[in-house]
């Protein structure tokens, strides 16, 4: 029993949930921005310090912590930072090119780690790192992500490292297959070893802080919001970013030769594979400009068209695309004719276009054995009508868009029920708390279903855009 707390320390704030161990009710949160320009990690205890105030965190027996992924501490060998942490993807592109090409390939860091480095993966950080500061480099003498740096802070900076496999199975040296870090890849982008937390189970505790709190293991972000969620088996859940991406629970780690899905562990002990994309509310974004307008009223344009756009078909390529492989292409926009060129024509051709490029992506999971029954949309554009209206027909599911709420702060508090469940041997580790709000994602949202006529009218759009996809890409799924 007792008072549990999830903290969430996201690239620009702190949040923090506080809940009942049995029941999940949340009965109070906190919350605290970070300071701007490159982040020393020790203001993330400031920022928690802050967030934790006014009594935030009283009688709290256990604590889990989230963190934003793709963000790099590395400490010398006094257990200081060598250097704030790192981060920032635009100035990475290079190293990452650089990285993949040094192992031999894509095929290569797929087989090792499932995944293929990317300009946010803490292999490419260090890469960078090694490259463009090398005396810092050379200091480097254990490397951790925020969640494990914070773990180890709350704890009074123990003698050990730990993390959990949701959050090693990001890093780029660590597989998700083997559940085995692969230190010589450490080596390969730093140029020299470093120390690597040790992988704590899904419910296992890191320890206890000097004043007799719990801390559970821990975990990235997106594990943390999918526990937060309570996805499951046949879940599924699509991020509408700028770009998106479409991951899912599977039951084991899926590994691709071209890199095309990402092989994450989750933090329950399933698998979390992902297919991202380069190109979601951008394409919004980039018609809604070009017709004057904003996202809300993009939307109201859209569903005065019909399906199908009035014999429209976009391409939504804009910024090249990474599912499919086609980075140098541009979009596409067909089917012009003088009774079509209208701006809810336009609009709707935009919403299917997003929507069908996302159909894709979860398609490759779908075509590796993945279930996916439900969809769960994250992301701001989730909560236009024009999306919660075509996504079931086009994505040919259910599609549940979540109650606002902090699902990362969430799932570390969920996190932290669980373990102290274990430790006071209420709770088998094979299974996180359930019952109560614990895990209630698809009950504080709403659900669109969609109807015989939504699915067969769904599925006639999306044959009209994989018909232009295979006549302009031929080679795009090959």
């Amino acid at each position: 029993m007792g008072i549990v707390a999830g903290l969430a320390c996201s690239a620009s704030y702190t949040s923090i949930v506080v809940c009942d161990a049995e029941s999940g009710e949340l009965l109070r949160q906190g919350h605290a921005e970070h300071p701007e320009g490159e982040t020393a990690p020790e203001s993330w205890l400031l920022s928690l310090g802050e967030a934790a105030d006014g009594g935030v965190l009283e009688d709290v027996t256990a604590i889990g912590v989230a963190a934003q992924a793709g963000t790099v501490v590395v400490l010398d060998a006094e257990g200081q930072p060598v250097r704030p942490a790192l981060s920032g993807e635009e100035q990475s592109a290079g190293a990452a090119v650089q990285l993949t090409d040094a192992l031999g390939g894509r095929r290569a860091w797929a087989g090792a780690v499932g995944l293929v480095p990317q300009p946010g993966h803490p292999v490419v950080q260090l890469r960078r790192l090694a490259r463009e500061e090398p005396e810092p480099a050379r200091r480097v003498a254990a490397v951790l992500q925020p969640q494990d740096w914070l773990v180890w802070q709350l704890l009074g900076r123990p003698g050990r490292f730990t993390t959990d496999r949701g959050g090693a199975s990001g890093t780029g040296y660590w597989s998700a297959a083997t559940g085995e870090w692969r230190p010589d890849l450490v080596e390969l982008a730093l140029g020299h070893p470093a120390e690597l937390p040790e992988v704590l189970a899904p419910a296992q505790a890191a320890g206890r802080t000097p004043e007799g709190l719990l801390i559970s293991a821990g975990t990235a972000e997106i594990m943390a919001a999918a526990l937060g969620l309570g996805i499951g088996p046949g879940d599924a859940v699509i991020s509408l970013g700028a770009s998106g991406s479409v991951c899912a629970v599977h039951d084991a780690a899926l590994t691709d030769d071209g890199g095309t899905v990402t092989a994450l562990a989750d933090a329950t002990g399933l698998h979390l594979p992902v297919v991202r994309t380069l190109n979601a509310t951008r394409v919004l974004r980039g018609t809604a400009e070009l017709l004057s307008g904003d996202l809300p009223r993009l939307s109201e344009l859209a569903l005065r068209s019909t399906p199908g756009a009035h014999g429209l078909v976009l391409l939504p390529y804009l910024a090249g695309e990474r599912t499919p492989d086609l980075p140098h292409t541009a979009g596409t926009l067909a089917g012009l004719r003088r009774e079509s060129m209208k701006p809810e024509h336009l609009a709707r051709a935009a919403f299917e276009g997003m929507l069908c490029g996302l159909a894709d992506a979860a398609d490759v999971l779908r075509g590796r054995g993945v279930r996916m029954e439900r969809f769960f949309l994250l992301g701001a554009a989730a909560g236009l009508p024009a999306v919660q209206a075509l996504a079931p027909g086009l994505l040919g599911a259910p599609v549940v868009v979540p109650a606002a709420a902090d699902y990362a702060a969430l799932g570390a508090a969920r996190q932290a029920a669980w373990a102290l469940g274990v430790a006071e041997d209420r709770l088998g580790a094979d299974t996180p708390p359930t019952g109560g709000e614990w895990g209630r994602g698809a009950a504080r949202g709403r659900t669109f279903t969609p109807s015989e006529e939504d699915f067969a009218v769904g599925q006639a759009v999306r044959r009209q855009f994989i018909a232009l996809r295979e006549e302009r890409h031929p080679e795009a799924f090959a």
